[in-house]
């Protein structure tokens, strides 16, 4: 019966989260992922990324920026990798300003639009963010918003964060939490190969 039920699942969910389809098992070794690492001189902060349809507004994707005692995004079965970018299953290390704009303008295409939604938290609540991100193995297809609720209602002061499959359920929540929010659009290709294939990452120290 749970075979059945996730077979079920995987079959629903694709077409509605059709940018979460990358499992990404493995990936930079430590001691790589140890030279990666940045610190960010801001505050301890949460920063949810959404992204939405721009013809029919529903989610797509689902990701988290963590500024712990380094910077880090959580990008459950995401597609941003690159041989020049350090990650490892689904958390992507060295999150400089460079990196994260580079993140956000890669997700942002004809199709879709990005929604930014950052929040302040408590360096504690930051860094138990930091530790579940980079211990979690990696998500499997179509889990990008289900694995970001989990991760998030693991944290105190958001027990009650939705557990769902959909991005949008996450994105209101933080929004009734007080986050900041902001959309970015662009209109270039869908086509995202050729932007990875052209990326030159600029770690700034």
């Amino acid at each position: 019966m749970a075979r059945f039920f996730k077979a079920v699942i995987l079959l629903v969910f694709p077409l509605l989260l059709s940018a979460c389809t990358v499992p990404n098992q493995g990936g930079a070794s430590l001691e790589e992922v140890q030279r990666a690492a940045y610190k960010h001189d801001g505050p301890p902060k949460l920063t949810l990324f959404t992204m939405l349809s721009n013809r029919s507004g529903s989610g797509a994707h689902t990701s988290i920026l963590i500024n712990g005692s380094q910077r880090v995004a959580f990008d459950p079965a995401g597609s941003f990798r690159h041989p020049q970018i350090v990650s490892r299953n689904d958390t992507v290390y060295g999150m400089t300003p460079y990196l994260v704009d580079q993140y956000t303008r890669f997700h942002a295409r004809e199709t879709y639009h990005v929604v930014i939604q950052e929040l302040l938290v408590s360096p504690e609540v930051a860094e138990m963010a930091l530790q579940l991100a980079v211990n979690h193995p990696a998500v499997s297809q179509s889990y990008c918003a289900k694995s970001t609720s989990a991760l998030v209602g693991q944290l105190p002061g958001f027990e009650d964060a939705p557990q769902s499959f959909y991005p949008r359920k996450l994105m209101d929540y933080f929004a009734e939490k007080g986050a900041t929010f902001e959309r970015l659009y662009e209109y270039d290709s869908d086509d995202k190969s050729k932007v990875l294939a052209a990326f030159v990452p600029e770690y700034e120290r």
